[in-house]
């Protein structure tokens, strides 16, 4: 499962965010299942209308989303890299999550007192990502002393060496780990570090209602930081997700479109998301269910059949396949089939997203 870390400096609107998503979660579960693990994790079923479209198609007995998981992790503030605050358990939360959502204060509110004193997102986005390549630092060298010694007579471990010297300067130099050209063998001897700056960010620029549409001065700062590092911007506003929660479906559209956007948080922050992670959504439908299922983008059909079980993967000879919209505008998947729309896909075919796949293996 997609798993995303909530992060940001006490009174920015991290966990006030993060409750409200949970809640409005809750207040689509007619539609999007959801459900608390613990306190600060909360797992969402991932909007997709078109699961809804099959399964009336397919006359489905149940519909099943894929999802993602948040996760709030508290304890962050300057010094954690040290263990200020929560810091080490922060760390360890962090370091399994798949993205950083980094939730950053674009308001201005007299009530809400600034840690700093000030609001300043590009200020509050360096203190953040200083505690990151500290933790990923100290991590790196430590790795390194260890490593200089197997790398004597393991070929491996040279490698490893290698990549841990060039992440070491990287960030000795104030970069981070994403910003470090490594070969895929140096990248696979490292993943186990699962090294905080090189995990995808989301910034999450948290403003006012009344800023929500189109944004502010701050938000435009935070573009301008997310642009250099090639990280993805989502302007949301904590005030108005908790407000979205005890309206009805209807009534949050209207509230939107009058605020002048089209979605709320949740999806917004889900899109950016598969986004950045480059991911990918291919369907499933027939009479027990109709399923999303998350792949990466460039999964060939194989193994996008081993993200339902390890044996389609092995066993498997073709997939039937065709587009979610040829499959609508044919009616049935008896009726795309008449009309030739099905397509037989082998073991080089790139899945493409939407598509709607039924695959064939062997015993």
């Amino acid at each position: 499962m997609l798993t995303a870390g909530i992060v940001g400096l006490p009174n920015v609107g991290k966990s006030t965010l993060f409750n409200a998503l949970v809640a409005n979660a809750k207040a689509e579960a007619a539609n999007f299942p959801f459900c608390t693990i613990e306190p600060n994790v909360g797992v969402v079923s991932v909007p997709d209308e078109r699961l809804q479209v099959l399964a009336k198609l397919s006359h489905s007995e149940k519909i099943v989303p894929t999802r993602i998981e948040f996760v709030d992790i508290a304890g962050l503030v300057k010094g954690a890299s040290k263990g200020e605050g929560l810091g080490n358990q922060f760390l360890a939360n962090i370091r399994e999550v798949d993205a950083i959502v980094h939730v950053v204060r674009c308001f201005e509110n007299d009530d809400i007192i600034h840690v700093s004193g000030s609001v300043d997102p590009v200020r509050d986005i360096e203190v953040i990502n200083l505690e990151l390549a500290l933790a990923d630092l100290a991590q790196v060298e430590r790795r390194i002393d260890r490593t200089r010694k197997q790398a004597k007579n393991s070929k491996e471990a040279q490698i490893e060496l290698g990549a841990l010297e060039k992440l070491s300067a990287a960030l000795n130099e104030g970069k981070s780990a994403r910003q470090v050209d490594l070969s895929e063998e140096e990248a696979e001897a490292i993943k186990s570090l699962g090294l905080l700056t090189g995990k995808p960010i989301i910034y999450a620029a948290n403003v006012s209602e009344e800023d929500l549409a189109q944004g502010n001065e701050w938000v435009e700062k935070v573009k301008q930081v997310a642009a250099a590092e090639g990280s993805k911007v989502v302007v949301v506003s904590a005030q108005v997700e908790a407000e979205l929660v005890d309206l009805s479906e209807e009534e949050r559209a209207d509230y939107l479109a009058a605020l002048g956007v089209e979605e709320g948080g949740l999806k917004s922050l889900i899109k950016a998301t598969y986004e950045l992670l480059g991911l990918r959504t291919y369907l499933t439908t027939g009479p027990q269910e109709s399923r999303a299922w998350t792949i990466r983008a460039g999964m060939k059909a194989p193994q996008a059949a081993g993200v339902i079980h390890s044996d389609f993967e092995k066993k498997f000879i073709r997939a039937e396949t065709i587009s979610y919209e040829d499959l609508v505008a044919a009616g049935s998947m008896a009726a795309a089939r008449e009309k030739g729309l099905v397509r037989s896909e082998g073991k080089d075919y790139v899945v493409q997203e939407g598509d709607v796949m039924l695959f064939r293996t062997g015993a």
